[in-house]
Formats: structure tokens, sequence, C-alpha cells
């Protein structure tokens, strides 16, 4: 039975709910109306330029677990009949990696090749002065080759130009590259490969400013070697591209001048100009370190007009690009590191725990190089597994750490042309860089498949960003996906036992209506916006 006294509560409750939810969406509204707006300024026809896929590369160097471990693990219930990690396999294809640079870094300034190559009992085991460990050498350059096949990827091979030169990378190269009847390319054949690997693209050494590097070198002293060095491979292989050291870090003493010397000595032999550079938030400032994708940008700029301030000094119609080979976020590591046991064989070494805010920076810095991406035409993301990694292992599995996301996305969904994308935005004031917008965006137009993708990082740790696109040349285009990645904690982290902690996830606020397009991008996030004809 219903009494009319319950009729009248019923009623009660169900004015107060409405109330609430009138209350609710006003607030809402006010508070949409009051959010930080930017702009996002597109044209398809004022073009940056075409991506090289070779930007989204990485990097494999023979230091703590990225090869023992890492991707290869003999004893493993996940290796291969070559013992190849398969599960570290699948996350590789996943990222779409189409390059990886090998043997090193610092590995390949005392690297002899020929340790690596043959029947494994006969391989000496070395020492190894760039990271104080033994190098047991049952992983070389021929087990890279297959499992580079295996990824998916190519091969950016460096040569050692510390304590060896332009001689023995020639040899390399014809072991390589050289399809038989030479005394190289039949010891290859000999190994049980008969088929050179054809490996298009070589480091000449690595960050020979750097005084922790073997092999150490004066600028000139180094600008000559890699001439020749260049010079002598393109002889025998003239299908090949060369990439110069520029120096180590923007931080180097060296910087700038040996830019200027390097390329007054090589500039006609050789193709690319490295550039190095990793970021750390020591300071536990949050805003100031996802401003260093400002002065990502502002090296970048730097060195490039080095590069074209020698090619006038020449008179040359050659433009060297660049390779920004090694980068990434490095320094949570760095105290356990110096507490470790010298002369050992791939010890846990350069493992940072990669956190959300640390995800941002790496969004932010790929966006960065796309922003560049007529001039920086390889990159390469150092490094691939558990060494400052977006892939990480045990014995037990394998786990994506934060920074995998952005890296993924950028890989999968950023081939096609950079379109100048022009950011209007509210900005913060930052120490090092002055003003940083809150804002950092590019759009990639990929042509062929008629679909056009919007990167954004919001800087912004407290509120949200609404953002909006004249978009009317693309007017006939769907928004068919807004993926986010976002976290509460700034210092969330992904581990073994925790592989989801930080995520994508599906956002809805994406619209394009009648050529406008419109969305948020919530506080601190990384976006990908796809929008298809």
């Amino acid at each position: 039975m219903e009494y009319p006294g319950e009729q009248v509560y019923d009623k009660s409750i169900k004015l107060r709910q409405r109330r609430r939810s009138e209350r609710r969406k006003d607030g809402a509204e006010a508070r949409y109306r009051k959010m930080k707006k930017a702009e996002i300024i597109v044209d398809k026809y004022f073009l940056t330029g075409a991506v090289d896929k070779r930007i989204f590369g990485s990097f494999i160097e023979h230091l703590g677990r990225a090869v023992y471990e890492g991707i290869y693990q003999e004893d493993s219930p996940f290796a291969d009949e070559q013992g190849m990690r398969k599960d570290v396999l699948e996350l590789v294809r996943e990222l779409q990696v189409p390059i990886v640079r090998y043997p090193g870094g610092n590995f390949v300034s005392g690297y002899h090749w020929e340790d690596g190559v043959g029947p494994k009992e006969q391989r000496p085991a070395k020492v190894d002065l760039a990271w104080h460990v033994i190098e047991s050498n049952q992983f070389g350059l021929n087990e890279f080759a297959d499992w580079a096949k295996k990824a998916g990827a190519e091969i950016m091979m460096a040569v050692n130009l510390g304590t060896r030169g332009p001689e023995e990378a020639k040899d390399l190269l014809e072991y390589c590259n050289f399809k038989k009847g030479s005394y190289y390319s039949d010891l290859r054949r000999k190994h049980g490969y008969e088929e050179p690997h054809g490996i298009k693209l070589w480091c000449m050494g690595n960050e020979m400013d750097g005084p922790w590097q073997m092999g150490h070198k004066t600028a000139k002293e180094y600008g000559r070697a890699a001439a020749e060095t260049s010079r002598l491979m393109k002889f025998m292989d003239p299908s090949i591209e060369t990439v110069a050291c520029g120096s180590s870090s923007l931080g180097m003493d060296t910087f700038g001048h040996w830019e200027d010397e390097v390329l007054s000595e090589c500039y006609d032999q050789v193709d690319y100009l490295s550039l190095h550079q990793y970021y750390g938030n020591r300071d536990n400032n949050t805003p100031e370190f996802l401003a260093n994708s400002k002065g990502m940008d502002e090296f970048i700029s730097s060195v490039l007009s080095i590069a074209d301030c020698v090619k006038a000094k020449k008179r040359s119609k050659k433009q060297i690009n660049l390779s920004f080979d090694e980068w990434n976020v490095w320094y949570h590591s760095n105290e356990a590191d110096a507490k470790l046991e010298k002369w050992v064989q791939a010890p846990h070494q350069l493992e940072d725990v990669y956190n959300f805010e640390d995800a941002l920076l790496v969004g932010s810095m790929l966006i960065t190089m796309l922003r560049h991406a007529d001039r920086v035409k390889v990159a390469c993301l150092a490094q691939l597994v558990n060494v400052i990694a977006p892939i990480m292992t045990s014995d037990t599995g394998a786990w994506r750490q934060t920074i995998f996301y952005p890296y993924m996305h950028a890989s999968v969904y950023g081939r096609g042309t950079v379109l100048n994308t022009l950011v209007k935005a509210p900005f913060y004031e930052s120490r090092n860089y002055g003003e940083v917008s809150f804002l950092d965006s590019v759009c990639v137009w990929n042509e062929a498949d008629e679909e056009l993708t919007i990167f954004a990082v919001n800087k912004d740790l407290e509120e949200d960003l609404e953002v909006s696109c004249d978009m009317r040349q693309f007017a006939d285009y769907k928004v068919v996906e807004h993926i986010i990645l976002t976290n509460d904690d700034m210092k969330a982290v992904n581990t073994e036992d925790a592989p989801q902690c930080v995520v994508p996830v599906a956002g809805n606020a994406s619209r394009l209506e009648d050529g406008r397009f419109t969305t948020v991008f919530g506080k601190h996030s990384w976006n990908v916006v796809r929008l298809k004809k």
C-alpha cells in the first residue's frame, strides 16, 4: 500500500536531485566559460616538410641489460630458437621502430667488431672501458642483424673512430655490404650469412669531444678522421649515408665551436650531423622540467644555424641535415649507478623507472622534432630496452613504461607531412627559457591516407585548455579518435606488478563541425586527435 506521505517524499527527493543536477550543470558551464583558451593555426598548403620515418628510431648499446636480458636471453622462457626475447620483439613491433642505432654509444669507441662474429665458443670476453664491465661478445653484429629483421627495423651502424680508424671502418662495411669475392665478404659467408646485410646509414664514431670517450679527439682531429672514413667507405659503397658527431651535449664547453670546426673539415663527405641531449628533473620543479622542450627547440635551431653558416662559407649547394640520435629523459638511475660493482657482465645499469611527467616531456620532445621535420631526418630515442628505455624486462615478463605511449603514438600516427603549426596559447615564465607556452602542438597530414593527426601536450598542471582550430580546408574530415594520457599523480609509474597505472584512455571532447575544430585538452595531458576523411 502506498501512503500519501511517500508520494510527497519521493517528489521532494526528485526535486532536490534535479536542482543539484542543474547547479552542477551551471557550474560546469561557468568553468567552461572561464577555461583558458588556445588556438591552433594550420594551412594544408603551408608545409614544414615530409616526415622521414627514421625520426622515430631507437638505440641499442652494449650497456647494462639492453642486449643481455633485454633483446637477447637464451635461457628465458620467452626466447625463440636464436635466444631473442619474443615478448620484447612484440613490443618493439608495436612501437613500429623503423631504425635502431647499434652497438653504441660510448661502447663503440673501443669495440672490435671482429670479436662478435663467428663461432660463439671462439669469441673472446673483453674489458669494456666505457662502462667498466666485461663484454662476453656472445651477441654481436650478425645476431643483431637477425634481430633487426625480426623487429622490422633497419640498422644504423656505428663505427669505432676512438681507438680505430678509416681502415677498420672500411673492413666492417666490406663485411656487411659487399656481396662476395673479397676477404671480409667471404668471411661473412663463412659465418653463415650468404647475403649482405645492406646497412645504409653509418655513424662516424660517438661523442668524440667528450673526455670520457676512448680515443677522445679535438674537433680538427675528429673532423679529419670523419672525412677520411666517410670518403673511404663511400668509395666502396656510394649508396650509404654517414653521420658526423656533433658535440656531446648543449652543456659542453666545446658546443658550437666543435660543430663549426668538424663540419669545416668533413662537410663535403658526410650527410648528417648528430645531436645528443638528455633532460632531468633533479630540482623536482615540474613546470621547469616540462619547459625543456623549448630548450630542445632552441638547440636544434642553433645547430642548424652553424651548419648553414659552414655551407655559406664553403659556397656549397649541399645541405646538411640533422640526426638527433640520442635523446630522452635520464636522471632517475644516476644515484644507483654510482654504487654499481665494476667488471661484471650485464649489470642493472641506467635503469630509469619513468613516471608520468617524464611521458609528458617525451611527448613534447617528439612534437619538437616533428616541428623540425624539414631538417631533422633521423632521431633515436635512447634507448629501447631496460637502459633508459620505454620497455623493461624481468625473467618473468616485459612491460611498457610511461614513455612508451607518446613514443608509440608518434611513430604510428606521425607519418606524413608536417603542417606549419602555429600555436596561440597562454604561457608561463620559466627560469631557463623565459616565456613557455602551456600548449605544445603539431599537426601531421597523411595525404595518401586522407588522415590528419594533432599531437598536443597541455603543460598546465592546474587547468584544462579549450582549443580551437579553423579547419575549413579539412571540413569533410571527421574526428575518429581522441587518445589521452594523463594521471592525477605526476610521479605515477608503471611497474611489473602494476603495468597499467599510466595508460591511454579515450576522450570525447573533440568536435569538427562546419569547418571548426574544438576540443578540450585536460590539465597535464598528452593528446592525440585523429581526423579522417
